[in-house]
């Protein structure tokens, strides 16, 4: 987050204040931030301490309990199962990534309508929405390939983990430990 972010501060209250603005704003306000892509900071008004993610996660929380929730009962169940688990540090890593590829999918699919509708097909969202329908086989095409190659990539790097460990601590004489004391590669004799 550089220097220059814009500061809401937040009030034991738990109301947020727009120290940009000087005034008192909503989660709607902060969400609208996000949108409009402007780089904030939130943070507690007495102790200084960073309440971003808290925000941004009642913000998500209030979209997924409105409307058309993005997540699952199972895929928050699955995300719940993976703190604490020895991959979650990775798994951060590994959703980001994805997201950023799905923006940059998207960001495709925007520069293709203006292609074919103008400049600006976002102002109008039913063009963008016609559009998107339109581009429904081609798309779940797409993301079918992409989700096909995460997950290739998942069981490879989850792969890779698994042999630089058995590389790591096989030759250490620990009992019940796969690979302790045998050979690394084929044909090679063990160390001793």
């Amino acid at each position: 987050m550089s220097s220059q972010a814009r500061i809401i501060k937040k009030y034991p209250n738990r109301r947020l204040y727009d120290t940009e603005t000087s005034s008192y704003i909503t989660l709607a306000d902060v969400k609208k931030l996000v949108l409009d892509n402007v780089e904030f900071k939130v943070e507690d008004a007495k102790t200084k301490d960073d309440l971003t993610r808290s925000i941004l996660l009642q913000i998500i929380l209030e979209e997924e309990s409105a409307g058309d929730p993005m997540f699952s009962s199972d895929s928050l169940s699955q995300i719940i199962r993976l703190y604490g688990n020895a991959m979650q540090g990775m798994m951060g890593g590994y959703l980001e990534k994805n997201i950023q590829t799905f923006m940059q999918i998207q960001q495709k699919l925007q520069d293709q309508s203006r292609q074919v509708y103008g400049q600006n097909p976002m102002l109008n969202s039913d063009t963008w929405n016609e559009f998107v329908k339109m581009q429904g086989p081609a798309m779940q095409g797409l993301m079918s390939r992409y989700l096909e190659q995460s997950a290739r990539t998942f069981v490879d790097m989850q792969n890779q983990l698994q042999t630089q460990t058995r590389n790591l601590w096989g030759n250490f004489p620990f009992p019940g430990f796969p690979g302790a004391g045998e050979a690394k590669k084929d044909g090679e004799e063990p160390k001793s």
